[in-house]
């Protein structure tokens, strides 16, 4: 299984960028597809999940509204809009396949529930 993340780069406060993630190895259709991040210094963060059975989406508090997971199965790529960037959203970008189906943020946010996990694109976001 491989998960390769593209798209990162810089960009300035308030700009917007569009991470892509290419799976192959997997049945990716029936995988729930999440985005993680890392800034230097700190833990895994949960950013993003969708799930592969009921297309439901769920979002951490400090990204809700500016962030949007999507996925295309014909492709097997999943994505991440990012918009009106900050500043502290600066930070390596992982994506993460989970065999499992869950709506649930509490289940989804959790870094050791995912099965693979891509080896990240860096996005720095200045003021």
């Amino acid at each position: 299984v491989q998960l390769q993340a593209s798209g990162g780069g810089l960009v300035q406060a308030g700009g917007s960028l569009r991470l892509s993630c290419a799976a192959s190895g997997l049945t990716f259709s029936r995988f729930d597809m999440g985005w993680f991040r890392q800034a230097p210094g700190k833990e895994r963060e949960f950013v993003a999940r969708h799930n592969w059975r009921s297309g439901n989406t769920v979002y951490a508090v400090s990204v809700k509204g500016r962030f949007t997971i999507s996925r295309d199965n014909a492709k097997n790529r999943v994505y991440l809009q990012m918009n009106s960037l900050k500043p502290e959203d600066t930070a390596v970008y992982y994506c993460a396949a989970d065999r499992s189906s869950s709506s649930s943020i509490a289940t989804g946010a959790i870094p050791r529930n995912y099965d693979y996990w891509g080896q990240g694109t860096q996005v720095t976001v200045s003021s």
